[in-house]
């Protein structure tokens, strides 16, 4: 791999070349992680919407957003009818205030995610699957108000039959904070059927909390791993 192409494989915005037929030629490291929530037929889509009427290249201004990833811009260029690509720019999306790291004392996520599964699961017919990746060690965390925004999404999904709670580690996924890099890791909640209602009330209580929350089909807690 030349210098230049290492350049593109490491951009933090995803970059993706396709054939006229929409298949994939090349595609860089973060549009691989992007794949995971977009499908590559309306990333093919985007790229002809998006690309000038003629041959070259067209920088757009649009807020676009799939699933936890935003972006503020992308741009498409071709020169001819056999390729074309596509580079989305990143909006950033993990906030971390002095305040966040803190506040609170290093806390086990399975313990606190378990207590609030045996809690709400108290008198419900709702069944409770658990996908948890073992290796996340503890965290700097403000347990008590983890555990009121953890109990809030799960009261997200109260007309569901299952709900599947994801614990994993966002692999190759990073946030800077005092001019130190910390991995990042999420707790991934989903349910066949989800209250529009209760997400409105989690949504206002998240905006004052110190926790980044995705809120889609599924809702997503993500934090950074702060040990000391």
């Amino acid at each position: 791999m030349t210098f230049e192409q290492q350049w593109v494989e490491y951009d933090y915005n995803p970059f993706v070349l396709f054939n006229s037929n929409g298949k994939v030629i090349s595609l860089n490291e973060q549009a691989q992680f992007l794949l995971g929530s977009i499908t590559t037929e309306e990333l093919f889509n985007l790229a002809t919407t998006y690309a000038n009427v003629s041959f070259g290249f067209k920088t757009t201004f649009v807020e676009l957003g799939f699933g936890r990833y935003k972006f503020f811009a992308l741009t498409v260029g071709y020169e001819n009818d056999d390729i074309i690509g596509i580079k989305l720019y990143q909006a950033p999306s993990f906030k971390l205030n002095a305040q966040s790291s803190l506040l609170g004392e290093l806390a086990n996520i399975y313990t606190l995610v378990d207590l609030c599964i045996s809690t709400y699961s108290i008198n419900s017919k709702i069944v409770f699957e658990k996908d948890f990746d073992p290796t996340i060690p503890e965290v700097m965390l403000d347990s008590n108000n983890f555990i009121k925004i953890l109990n809030k999404i799960y009261h997200c999904y109260e007309d569901s039959q299952r709900i599947l709670t994801k614990i994993f580690y966002r692999v190759g996924e990073h946030i800077k904070f005092d001019n130190k890099k910390y991995s990042i890791f999420s707790i991934e909640i989903s349910g066949s059927d989800i209250n529009n209602k209760r997400v409105d009330e989690l949504k206002s209580i998240s905006i004052n909390s110190s926790f980044y929350i995705d809120i889609e089909k599924k809702i997503t807690i993500n934090i950074p791993m702060i040990t000391s």
